[in-house]
């Protein structure tokens, strides 16, 4: 599968953002996704994670509350909301998918993904 990040930008803080995730290729029964970020001089981290079969959702306790992950079926794509966003929030965003459908202890995990899209910047102003 071949994955396309895209709706990345610069926003004030305070100001949301919709980032998508467009998969493409084969297409899995029973999956993981996620969304990744990095910032200058950090480690990538993980975001928000979601799964097949009504897994829930998942999210780092960075974002809580201001963001939120979702899939359109149809359209073989996922999203990233992001809202009151800080500029602490600055960074490269990765979204990730697995065939395997993960258990939450290991949705978090960058070595549970095995496609990866190109990454999206996202910039937020104070």
């Amino acid at each position: 599968v071949q994955l396309q990040a895209s709706g990345g930008g610069l926003v004030q803080a305070g100001g949301s953002l919709r980032l998508s995730c467009a998969a493409s290729g084969h297409t899995w029964d029973r999956y993981s996704m996620a969304w990744f970020r990095q910032a200058p001089g950090n480690e990538r981290e993980f975001v928000a994670a979601t799964r097949s079969g009504g897994g829930g959702s998942f999210y780092a306790d960075s974002v809580k509350g201001r963001f939120t992950i979702s899939r359109d079926y149809a359209k073989g794509t996922w999203y990233l909301q992001m809202s009151s966003l800080k500029p602490e929030d600055t960074a490269v965003y990765y979204c990730a998918a697995s065939a395997w459908r993960w258990n939450s202890g290991s949705l978090g995990s960058e070595s549970s993904y095995e496609a990866w899209g190109q990454g999206t910047q996202v910039t937020v102003s104070s």
